[in-house]
Formats: C-alpha cells, sequence, structure tokens
C-alpha cells in the first residue's frame, strides 16, 4: 500500500517537495484538490460541452450535443447562444477580478496621497512621473504627493469613464489600433464593458453568438489594456518597479525551527505590510521567546509573486501547493486576500494547527479567523496578525512535520523596465537577435494549475521544449513558480537552451525563462510586445510570438486569453474551455478569428505536440516577415 501510495503521488505532481507531502495525506485520509476531483467524477457532459444554462428560472435547460433535430431551451436559445452566453460570462467574471483588484491598488494610492493611509509611501517617483507625463499631467514643480492624488483620480475615472477611450489603449501599434477601431471593440471604460456583458446574458438580450463573442474580446481588452495594466503600473509607484533579483522556491522553504506565514491570494497591499510586522525586533524577540529562532515569510500564488517581484520574499508554491503546505504540519498562520484560494484550506487548517486568516470584506471563508484589513489601519493589522501566528507557534505537532529538502534556486523581477536596462535601454538587441535567429521567437507562459492535470508538468516540459529550439519564455503567474520549482529560471539554466538563446542569456547574464509577475502583469507582456511591434512598425500579430496557458482553471484565465488574441497574439489552451457543445463558437474561437483579429485559440492536451506547434507558427510568422 505504501509504494501504491508514492505512485500516486507521482502521478499527481512532478514537483518533488510535493510528493512527500502528498503521500503522508493519503496516509493520513486528508482530502486535497485530487480527492474532491474524483468525488465529482463523472463531471456532468452537459457542463462540460458548456450547454446547460441556469441564467433564469425557467431552466436550466441542456441542448442534448448528439440530437439531430436542433435544440433550443425553453426561452428558444440555442447551443451557440448558450455556450457563448456562458464563455463571456466567465469572461467578464476574470475581467472584474482583475480590475477590482487594480482599483484597490489605485484607492490605496490615494490614501498614501492625502495622508490617509500613512503607512504606504511613493516608491518609485519616475515611474510615476512618466504615467503623469502619459495622462497629460503637469509634473514641473508639483510635489509627489500632489501628483500622486491626481494620477490616481485620473486612471480610477477611467474605470466608467464617458469620454469613450481608455489612456493605455494608445500603448498599442497603430495598426492594431486601427483594426480594433475598425471593428468597433476598443474598450470604452473598464467597467462598461464588463456591465453590458452581464446585460448582454440576460435572457431576451443578445443571443447572436457572434456579437457576443464580439463584445468579450472587447471586455477583455478592458482587462488587459485597462484594469490588470492600472493594476500593474500603480503597484509599481506604490512598491517598487521590479528589477532582478535572487530569492528561492518550493515547499522546502518552510522552516522547522521558524514561525512560518504563509502570503497567499493577489493583492499586495496587506502583504507588503506583513513583510515589515515580521521584521520588527519586537516580533522576533517574541517569536524567540516562543521556542522559534525567527519568523519565515512565504509566498503562495500571485500574492507570493508580488512579493517575490519586489522584496525577494520565497515562494512555497503555486495553488495546488497550497494544501500541501498546510499539511507539512509547519505553517503557523495562512493569511488570504481573495482569488485562487480553496474554501476547503479551512478544512485541512482543521487537521492541524495552522490558522487560516481572512483579510478582505469580499472573501469571508466560512472558519477562519477574519481579520479585516482597511488601508489607514494596516500597521496594526499586520502585526496582529504576525503577533497570532507567533503564538501559535507552540501548538505544533513535531511529530507530523513533512517539511521538504533542497529549495530551488531562481532568480525573478524582470518587468518591462528591468528587461530594457538589461538590454542597453532599447529593443533593438532583442530585435537583433530575432532577426538573426539566435532567437527563435518568444512564448508567454501563463495560468493556473488545475487537477485534471499533472501538476506543473505541462508547463515545464513546454518550456523545456521551447528554450532547447530557441525560443525565449516569459511568463507570469503559477506558470513562473512551476518553471522555478524546476530549476528553469537561474542564469546557469540557459546551458538547458538551443546555442543561440544559450549565448543571448548568458551575454545578459538572464535565464531562458523570465518571470514579468503575478497574472495581472500579463500586462507587462503585452507592453512588451507592443513595443517590439512599434520599433519593427509591424503589428503584433505579424511578431514571431505566442502565448500558453497550459494548466489553465479560473474565469480570469479566459479573460486573458482573450485579451491576447483580441491584440493580436495566438494562444494556446492546455485544456479545452467549455465550448465543444457548439461547433459554431469552436469554429469561430479557434478558425474565425484569424480573418478578424488575425489570431486565434488552439487546444493540444499533449506538451510535446503544443510545443512542435508553437514552434511552426512562430516559424511560419517568421517566414512572412523575411526572417
Amino acid at each position: 500500500m505504501a509504494n501504491e501510495f508514492r505512485k500516486q503521488a507521482e502521478n499527481r505532481s512532478i514537483d518533488e517537495s510535493c510528493q512527500p507531502i502528498i503521500e503522508a495525506g493519503l496516509k493520513q485520509g486528508i482530502e486535497t484538490a485530487w480527492e474532491r476531483l474524483e468525488k465529482q467524477k463523472p463531471q456532468c457532459g452537459f457542463g462540460q460541452l458548456g450547454i446547460c444554462c441556469t441564467n433564469c428560472d425557467m431552466g436550466p435547460c441542456r441542448i442534448d450535443p448528439f440530437g439531430n433535430d436542433p435544440q433550443k431551451g425553453v426561452c428558444g436559445a440555442t447551443a451557440d447562444t448558450i455556450v457563448a452566453r456562458n464563455l463571456i460570462r466567465m469572461l467578464a467574471t476574470g475581467a472584474a477580478a482583475h480590475s477590482d483588484h487594480g482599483r484597490e491598488i489605485l484607492e490605496v494610492l490615494y490614501e498614501a496621497a492625502t495622508d490617509k493611509a500613512d503607512a504606504y509611501t511613493i516608491t518609485d517617483v519616475e515611474k510615476l512621473k512618466a504615467l503623469a507625463d502619459e495622462y497629460g499631467l503637469a509634473t514641473d514643480g508639483i510635489s509627489t504627493k500632489d501628483l500622486a492624488k491626481a494620477l490616481s483620480l485620473k486612471i480610477l475615472e477611467e474605470f466608467g469613464t464617458i469620454k469613450g477611450k481608455l489612456q493605455f489603449y494608445e500603448r498599442l501599434p497603430e495598426k492594431r489600433k486601427a483594426l480594433l477601431n475598425k471593428l468597433g471593440i476598443a474598450p470604452r471604460s473598464v467597467d462598461r464593458e464588463i456591465v453590458e456583458t452581464m446585460h448582454r446574458v440576460h435572457m431576451g438580450v443578445d443571443n447572436d453568438y457572434i456579437n457576443l463573442l464580439t463584445h468579450g474580446l472587447r471586455t477583455a481588452l478592458s482587462d488587459g489594456w485597462g484594469g490588470s495594466m492600472m493594476a500593474t503600473e500603480a503597484s509599481d509607484v506604490l512598491f517598487g518597479t521590479p528589477s532582478p533579483l535572487s530569492s528561492q522556491v518550493n515547499l522546502a522553504v518552510l522552516k522547522q525551527d521558524q514561525v512560518n506565514i504563509i502570503l497567499h491570494g493577489h493583492n499586495p497591499i496587506l502583504s507588503e505590510m506583513i513583510v515589515n510586522a515580521a521584521m520588527d525586533k519586537d516580533a522576533v524577540a517574541k517569536a524567540k521567546a516562543m521556542g522559534a529562532t525567527g519568523i519565515n515569510l512565504a509566498g503562495m500564488c500571485c500574492t507570493g509573486n508580488e512579493l517575490l517581484m519586489r522584496r525577494g520574499v520565497p515562494i512555497a508554491g503555486n495553488m495546488l501547493n497550497q494544501e500541501l503546505a498546510i499539511m507539512s504540519g509547519a505553517v503557523e498562520a495562512m493569511v488570504v486576500d481573495y482569488q485562487c484560494i480553496f474554501p476547503a484550506i479551512v478544512d485541512v487548517a482543521g487537521c492541524f494547527h495552522t490558522q487560516v486568516i481572512s483579510t478582505a470584506s469580499k472573501a469571508k471563508f466560512p472558519g477562519a479567523t477574519h481579520m479585516e484589513f482597511e488601508p489607514h489601519s494596516a500597521v496594526q493589522t499586520a502585526a496582529a496578525i504576525v503577533d497570532q501566528a507567533i503564538e501559535n507557534f507552540p501548538n505544533r505537532k513535531k511529530d507530523r512535520l513533512c517539511i521538504p529538502n533542497n529549495p530551488a534556486d531562481w532568480t525573478a523581477g524582470f518587468s518591462v523596465e528591468a528587461l530594457l536596462k538589461a538590454l542597453g535601454g532599447s529593443t533593438d538587441p532583442l530585435l537583433d537577435a530575432i532577426k538573426s535567429g539566435q532567437i527563435r521567437g518568444a512564448v508567454g507562459i501563463v495560468g493556473c494549475n488545475n487537477p485534471k492535470v499533472k501538476h506543473d508538468f505541462a508547463h515545464v516540459r513546454i518550456m523545456e521544449r521551447l528554450i532547447a529550439d530557441n525560443v525565449l519564455v516569459v511568463g507570469t503567474g503559477c506558470a513562473m513558480i512551476a518553471a522555478g520549482k524546476a530549476g528553469l529560471m537561474m542564469p546557469e539554466s540557459a546551458e538547458k537552451a538551443g546555442p543561440g538563446l544559450k549565448a543571448v542569456c548568458q551575454a545578459l547574464g538572464i535565464p531562458p525563462v523570465l518571470h514579468m509577475g503575478s497574472c495581472v502583469d500579463c500586462s507587462r507582456i503585452l507592453v512588451l510586445v507592443a513595443a517590439l511591434a512599434k520599433a519593427l512598425d509591424v503589428d503584433i500579430s505579424d511578431l514571431p510570438v505566442l502565448g500558453s496557458a497550459p494548466e489553465w482553471y479560473s474565469e480570469k484565465a479566459v479573460s486573458i486569453g482573450s485579451y491576447f488574441v483580441a491584440s493580436g497574439v495566438t494562444v494556446h489552451l492546455g485544456l479545452s474551455p467549455r465550448i465543444l457543445g457548439s461547433k459554431a463558437v469552436t469554429s469561430l474561437l479557434t478558425q474565425g478569428l484569424e480573418s478578424v483579429v488575425k489570431a486565434s485559440f488552439f487546444v493540444e492536451t499533449d506538451p510535446d505536440k503544443a510545443a512542435d506547434a508553437m514552434i511552426e507558427k512562430i516559424d511560419q510568422k517568421r517566414k512572412a516577415l523575411g526572417i
């Protein structure tokens, strides 16, 4: 039986720091995402195909995918309408999640500028001034706080602007803007596109699948060139624009002799304060009085990525690591804000001494300790959370500790500004390397984990294949944590790359896989590809670049993939979205969009075949450019 448990653990994840904890959990009968997935099988076939509708109380309606006669819901909606409505409803939720995150960061920037949140300071004044120039604000003779106040109000206004356009949309190359304007899908404001999506999917409104999906692209653009980009830029102003730094990653970053606090979620506003609180000399002294040697912070998911990029805080893991971190028996507190947090972590924590501490008014978890976070009291809340974790240290059960060995080293912090600095201040060296063939092209690999596929395997396998064929990989989110755990994110990792990419990486002192941040920081990739397209005077769709989400699961990923496609980047998906119940919708997204926005989606579950397809598409783009 022990061998069977070990085999199951190895089949679930390629992360060797996870496997002993998964095995221990199997032996103890602790339920995780993998067990919950098994209990759900067989999953609803209608739902998997996207052809069940719960939009009104005349349903739920479902369409037989094998029926000979065209079927309709009670209201008359066809499979095409139902699938399209379900998809853009997912997209709108994802866009709302990113954009609401951005709004919160901007509100804190405003409060910092008006002395309502004294704990926060303007860290990157240079970026503040650059953004102010972009928004047409005067900067000469204006104090930093007054400028931050004016900028935050100017950007916040764009969530519901009536001027009909977003400022960051102007960052697009002229050829792409002209195409999107011609199609009538330039985003008018952030909130308007999301609200209109929810209006359109109400019964009796939009039932033309092409019209629905077209507006879905517009909504996604309001996320990528709106809410997400706002979140990234405002975070850089507040907390600093990332630059390369070294840290460690995987569950082995947990310390046996220290108070371990996991910071999980997506918003850095509170977690930045907890970093400061954990370094307080009185807190460290109290931890030692409780029998620990110190306080150890570790990130999880994108809150972890935010802290890694700016503060070098190590990361314990990505989404499917969250329960396993608790199961190590070494976590005193898991502090959560919102997004990608399993409600079940409270149940897993009940098997150990770990306290789950929720902090967001919009994200409460029954059974967790709720400590409401407000910017004006951030220091006090952070200190109270750290204190609670310290007091929990003596409650550890030492005989249940399962902490892996050997954390992986990695290098992160590749903002667009940092990358351009490494290139000497211009995109020219990168373009020269692409033109010469040293770098074949680039792929942005982003996204989540999904227990339907082996943890981290698709991410890592695709990256290994791409860099071996001289394709530079950039990315964000859980995908980059997978790369770090697999040893692909140190300058020495260039040895795993093809000769051309290896030479470029060694010359610049960078790894072949570049970590650009959290999932909202996919906007950094948009800025980078736009800059490359402008330098070549081509459309983004002409560049030898693609996107990939090998293990995606979330509604945010639907929005991210859609705004990349709408921006001109073809996107690979490792799992099919729930659209296969409509041949028309499937055909439009995988083929028809090519003639509309010059990019599309393609689905390939096999990582090697996916890598082959991406390399083939990159070579086609190179040939069309004459390079």
